[in-house]
């Protein structure tokens, strides 16, 4: 099951579990729609079953890895805060009756905060980290991070023509409520200006002179300066606060805030872009196609060995696993006293010995 947004690397990690788990003899059902989905599954009516579950086999997973998003389909949804109330009992009845063993649930935060709360309640469930913001705790990498840095480090860098050929400051926003992560290694890899990330609110009595002289000092007479949607400016609202749709924002967003305060500032014009879901759309990259596969047949050996309550992992550029429950602990974010000069709003580099090959 996935569940979240889709990422590219969802779609190798089902193929490799469906394999994997045939060789083992076993049959492999994949709920779709998330935890939406399995909600909607009454267990005494057929139609309700077939329209939420499919039988994963050879020739439905068939060349699925060259493909982004998931093919289970996803959504947003947490089965114990319903307007009808928790409805945890629901989805072990339907487990129970569709004679399921045991489930590995292909996720972010939300997704695995529930998948640790079956395993639990004594139910087996492995979990996989994918989200493009790379924010889960308990694991240095999730599936779909390496693809929404290549795919935005790559529109930064194509943006660049046409903020040179007007001259105005570019402001990329880039997705990341919580976790800077994917706008800093974006902003370092595109060698951008400046980079705000959600971790540190942007004064612009500090931000906007720095735009201004780096657009001064460059030939072409432009600047570039990239933001997390999570990012706050000092006086404002965190942009993560709009409304509390999962899926729509009802606000200018931060980039678009930003944009206008360097316009009414400095009288610079501005480019403005919001990368949004190109950032995870379309097939994945080399790394997310391994991670994967790798997780996806982690997973199925855990099962195989007995574990019940594990969340696969990379730490410290070895593939583990951990406690489910770790995700519950706490989240991860930018470590910003490492990773980060606050003054000058960029990435800051000084030791990489036995860091991650994906991280700086």
């Amino acid at each position: 099951m996935t569940g979240g947004g889709d990422v590219p690397g969802l779609n190798p990690c089902i193929r490799a579990i469906t394999l994997a788990a045939l060789d083992q003899g076993w049959t492999v059902t994949g709920f779709r729609r998330g935890w939406h989905g399995l909600l909607r599954i009454d267990p005494d009516d057929p139609e309700t079953i077939d329209a939420q579950t499919w039988n994963l086999d050879r020739e439905r997973v068939r060349g699925i890895d060259r493909s982004g998003g998931t093919i289970l389909h996803t959504s947003r949804t947490d089965p114990r805060t319903q307007p009808e109330g928790d409805r945890t009992d629901h989805v072990l009845k339907v487990l129970d009756a569709l004679g399921i063993d045991a489930m590995v649930t292909l996720g972010g935060d939300g997704t695995l905060r529930f998948s640790a709360h079956l395993a639990g309640l004594g139910f087996p469930v492995i979990s996989v980290p994918k989200t493009m913001d790379n924010d889960v705790n308990g694991t240095d990498y999730c599936i779909g991070f390496s693809t929404a840095v290549s795919r935005s480090a790559e529109a930064i860098n194509a943006l660049r023509t046409t903020t040179g050929s007007h001259e105005r400051i570019a402001v990329v926003e880039l997705f990341g409520r919580r976790s800077g992560e994917t706008a800093l290694l974006a902003g370092f890899l595109a060698q951008v200006d400046r980079t705000v990330i959600a971790e540190v609110p942007a004064d612009p009595d500090v931000l906007l002179p720095l735009l201004a002289e780096d657009r001064r000092s460059n030939p072409a007479n432009y600047a570039v300066c990239v933001i997390s949607e999570g990012a706050k400016i000092e006086g404002q609202g965190r942009s993560d606060e709009i409304g509390k749709s999962a899926t729509h924002r009802i606000d200018p967003g931060i980039g678009q805030q930003l944009a206008g305060i360097i316009e009414e500032e400095t009288g610079i014009g501005t480019v403005v872009q919001e990368l949004a879901y190109l950032m995870r759309s379309g097939e994945p990259d080399a790394l997310d196609r391994m991670v994967g596969f790798a997780f996806g047949g982690m997973a199925v050996q855990l099962l195989r060995d007995g574990e019940k309550g594990r969340m696969v992992a990379l730490k410290d550029g070895n593939y583990c696993h951990v406690p489910n429950d770790c995700v519950v602990a706490g989240q991860k974010i930018v470590d910003v006293e490492r990773l980060y000069d606050r003054e000058a709003y960029r990435a800051r580099i000084q030791r990489v010995e036995g860091m991650p090959m994906f991280l700086y």
